[in-house]
């Protein structure tokens, strides 16, 4: 007798525990602090936490295998044995899989490992590692990771849901091996097939009631011969005898036509976000009879923002599906993307903390649902109201932030003139060097702001703190012979919530940490209402650096895009206005910058090519409000004041009109984990503005080589040209340790010295 349809499941949970379990037992792991077992029981307890929240809240489908120690595209590329030779000869338990994602030691006498390249997964703000592959690839079964979670689970759980990254999705996120540049993963679709069809023998084998094949990358705009690797796949394995009912989920949007693929073949359900694709319900009821023997998990419940479902609109949707096909209500995503747990909040307005659901909340949203869907339509008005923002408070009239700005104000001269004032006022040299930002923010630092708010120090011993650390970070600076100083941030617990904390219009919470990439976790301001600024926020910081030294130090701000699209923004407009709303607070703390002296400001916009949406038609909206926010925040500045931006991991080739439109004067990128394949995009673009490529990962522990350094400088030079060049890691040194970071920078800038000497020698 077959197993009853399953009425509620989601994609995933988050991994880190609630209070970050996880990131403090690798973190321990990675020192020789904690052992393998003490880890491996750490991840035990989390999933078992997990699936008790899940039954207590009537998710009946249960997923298993969405766990994992550092990135699921990782375990990935490790169960399908696509490890890179490089890594193979690591020995230790977990010791290749670590080296993969965060760099580590190779055999005896070999250099240090680099770590595998990282970039965005898709429009999150969570990091993958990009799984690399080549002609010679050759995928075998290599671990047992799901099989090993599904028999835990199921002395647990009646009904399991093994999660997998879908066989397309996996080679379409991959990258060629270096050197085979013009290789195509999605080639290797029928070898990795068999090697699929092995995994679901053996999860069948184990008792999995159904298999979720995770397609994000069908939200995306995909070719025809990309949808033929689908149907492919979705034929090859919905035709094998021995296998769970298996379901295609494609989510971070609608599946446009790949919904037509998937319906069509033998797989028995279909995964599709109504959330961040709406329009998949008309395309779920274009599909018509082809959904007849289907079942669609129907993604109501939102995955990606914290605020409460609105539960009577949503059971609404819910029928409508139902009338086409068997429906399981489910997230529309994985629950990855957003905080475990409310229960830990103590310190959040009741009146807002009542609008909201993290995760945990979100499967008592989805078990609800669930219930009153089987229940019928009588059960309609015992559903409560979701309690979706329908309206945010308003800035105060006296905040100075609101409202338009004279003609003109928002343009600067060009940046060709502009360039050359600003190199009279700052004398820099050829190649000026200097850092993202942040400095290593030590455990001393973090038990200082830990000591401050829970009042075991004065705010003036805190300040005190601070003051010195500035001292020495420039101190440092000065000796390692940077051109370009930072303050450190030593103040800033997180480059979002420190502004957050002081604007108007945000909450933060004590405990809603979400995973980014590995064991980095961040807490995500939620934004309720008009955002405005009160006082300054960071002249005080700045004007301290300043007097001490003669250098000149930037000054540090987030930009408005990355504020908003690195919180959870308001759902009751749309998001460019709120972005506009922070870009006017971020422009009257530029202008009082430049009132206290500064003349270099950077405002870091690492999430702009994050937000990029995945479809086309949906791109030129994204664009003009993320630009004219940004030019908002900036275009008041003086033509001697030089704007520099940073953005993060990402491939920019298509926007970088986009970015030239950002009218910065100098825009630094993360590259090194990429190899520099960004200055291939760079050449012959357009963008007129100077470039600091960074040439060094600083997510990984090791510290580059002055060759290293000066090999990736060559052709930087070339590409960008010496005058435009800037010299910096790609990314801020937060994580990092001073023992890590000071010869790094200390071989960055001697390359830099060697670079500028050979231009020299060859002009002469």
């Amino acid at each position: 007798m077959s197993e009853p349809r399953p009425r509620a499941s989601v994609h995933g949970f988050p991994r880190i525990g609630a209070r970050r379990e996880l990131k403090s037992a690798v973190e321990g792991f990675w020192r020789d602090e904690v052992g393998i077992e003490a880890l491996r029981a750490t991840g035990r307890r989390i999933r078992h936490d997990t699936w008790a929240a899940m039954a207590a809240a009537g998710v009946d489908l249960v997923p298993c295998n969405d766990f994992s120690f550092y990135d699921h595209v990782l375990d990935t590329a490790v169960l399908m044995g696509a490890v890179p030779a490089r890594y193979r000869g690591v020995t230790g338990d977990l010791a290749a899989y670590f080296a993969m994602g965060r760099g580590g030691r190779g055999q005896a006498g070999e250099p240090d490992l680099g770590p595998m390249a990282m970039t965005k997964w898709f429009d999150t703000n969570y990091h993958f590692i990009v799984p690399e592959l080549g002609p010679d690839t050759h995928f075998d079964l290599g671990g047992s990771k799901p099989f090993d979670e599904l028999a835990e689970v199921r002395g647990v759980a009646v009904s399991v849901k093994p999660v997998l990254l879908g066989p397309v999705s996996f080679l379409l996120l991959a990258r060629p091996e270096p050197g085979m540049d013009r290789f195509d993963p999605l080639s290797l679709l029928d070898d990795l097939l068999e090697v699929y069809a092995q995994v679901l023998a053996r999860l069948a084998e184990g008792g999995a009631a159904w298999v979720q094949l995770d397609e994000p990358a069908f939200a995306a705009d995909r070719s025809p011969g990309e949808l033929a690797g689908l149907q492919r796949a979705c034929s090859r394995l919905g035709g094998l005898s021995h296998r769970p009912p298996l379901v295609v989920s494609t989510y971070f949007g609608h599946p446009g036509d790949a919904l037509g693929v998937i319906a069509d073949s033998p797989v028995e359900g279909v995964g599709v976000d109504l959330v961040a694709g709406p329009e998949g319900l008309a395309l779920l009821e274009a599909a018509g009879p082809a959904l007849a023997d289907k079942a669609v998990f129907a993604g109501v419940v939102d995955g990606r923002n914290v605020w409460a479902n609105d539960l009577r609109r949503s059971l609404e949707l819910l029928r409508r599906v139902a009338d086409l096909a068997d429906v399981v209500v489910s997230t529309s995503c994985s629950l990855l993307h957003v905080p475990v747990s409310l229960a830990n909040e103590e310190r959040l307005d009741e009146g807002l903390r009542a609008r909201l659901a993290f995760a945990t909340e979100k499967l008592g949203e989805v078990g609800v649902l669930a219930r009153a869907l089987e229940e019928g339509p009588d059960v309609s008005a015992d559903v409560p109201s979701g309690r979706h923002p329908a309206r945010g408070g308003s800035a105060p009239a006296s905040s100075g932030t609101t409202g338009t700005a004279p003609d003109g104000a928002w343009v600067r001269p060009p940046v060709e003139q502009r360039r050359q004032v600003q190199q009279d006022a700052l004398g820099l040299p050829l190649l000026p060097t200097t850092t993202i930002g942040s400095f290593p923010q030590t455990a001393e630092l973090r038990a200082a702001r830990a000591d401050l708010a829970s009042g075991r120090i004065r705010p003036a011993d805190y300040q005190a703190r601070m003051r010195a650390e500035i001292d020495a970070v420039i101190d440092l600076q000065e000796r390692v012979g940077l051109d370009v100083l930072v303050h450190g941030e030593p103040e800033r617990n997180d480059m979002v919530q420190y502004f957050a904390e002081q604007l108007g219009g945000f909450a933060v919470t004590e405990s809603g940490w979400v995973q980014s990439y590995g064991t980095r976790c961040v807490r995500p301001p939620i934004i309720h209402a008009d955002v405005w600024r009160q006082d300054p926020m960071t002249v005080e910081w700045w004007r301290l650096a300043s007097s001490l030294t003669r250098r000149p130090v930037k000054a540090m701000l987030t930009g408005p895009v990355t504020m908003v699209l690195w919180s959870f923004p308001r759902a009751d407009q749309p998001i460019g206005d709120t972005a506009r709303l922070v870009a006017l607070a971020l422009r009257a703390e530029l202008a009082d910058l430049e009132r206290a002296g500064a003349v270099i400001v950077q405002v870091d916009e690492p999430a702009f090519r994050e937000g990029l949406p995945l479809r086309a038609a949906d791109r030129p909206g994204y664009l003009a409000w993320a630009v004219d926010s940004f030019r908002t925040a900036t275009g008041g500045a003086r033509a001697a004041t030089q704007v520099h931006t940073h953005m993060c991991y990402s491939d920019f080739a298509g926007i970088l009109d986009a970015v030239a439109a950002l009218d910065a004067d100098v825009v630094s990128f993360e590259a090194a984990r990429s190899s520099m394949e960004l200055l291939v995009s760079l050449e012959g673009s357009g963008l007129a503005s100077g470039i600091g490529p960074g040439i060094y990962d600083v997510h990984s522990p090791r510290v580059p080589s002055v060759e290293e350094l000066v090999a990736l400088l060559g052709p930087a030079t070339e590409a960008v040209g010496a005058a435009r060049l800037w010299v910096n890691p790609d990314c801020g040194l937060k994580t990092r340790t001073y023992a890590e970071v000071e010869p790094a920078l200390v071989h960055m800038v001697e390359a830099a010295r060697i670079v500028r000497a050979r231009l020299a020698e060859h002009e002469g």
